[in-house]
């Protein structure tokens, strides 16, 4: 169970660490993911500024969470996770129930509007998360090598993840 730790922890690392850097990469991508939250109208006008930083802070703390390689820190950065994910997910779900035509900007900027492939990947990435808590209560050796293994394979599966819009178009069910 050690190794789906490690994993779920590359794999969030990954997926929070692009979407982070995504939207302070520039002040114009500020704007737009503040702009996609007030498109969302999910929560008053006058709190878009204060979710657009709570959602930064966040995903940071997720990142410097799941960085550090001991048990409590894991076990937080996967509430963390889950939490933010479980809010945002709620989000996209009450644009999509609404029919709005709201670009995502979890990973930059995009065109494609919110839809049920993004209620998808969140529900993953909850999933994901919340696995990776249950694994960070049980304790155990680690083999260095197979550890960086798996770690990769989360990271990998991440960038999957980052690229949700992407592989969807691919696979034409769009």
């Amino acid at each position: 169970m050690q190794y789906v730790d490690v994993a779920a922890r590359a794999l969030l690392l990954t997926v929070f660490t692009l979407a982070l850097v995504s939207k302070i990469a520039s002040r114009e991508a500020w704007i737009a993911f503040a702009d996609s939250i007030r498109a969302m109208d999910v929560i008053p006008r006058a709190m878009t500024p204060a979710a657009a930083v709570a959602t930064a802070a966040g995903e940071a703390g997720v990142i410097v969470l799941a960085a550090v390689p001991v048990r409590w820190a894991g076990s937080a950065a996967f509430v963390l996770a889950s939490l933010l994910l479980g809010c945002l997910t709620v989000a996209v779900v009450m644009v999509v129930r609404r029919g709005a035509a709201v670009p995502c900007r979890c990973f930059g900027a995009t065109e494609t509007t919110m839809g049920m492939p993004h209620v998808v990947r969140n529900l993953i990435l909850v999933g994901t998360a919340l696995l990776g808590l249950a694994a960070s209560f049980v304790g155990g050796s680690f083999d260095p090598l197979f550890t960086a293994v798996v770690a990769l394979f989360g990271a990998v599966l991440g960038l999957l993840m980052a690229r949700w819009d992407d592989l969807y178009s691919l696979l034409g069910t769009s």
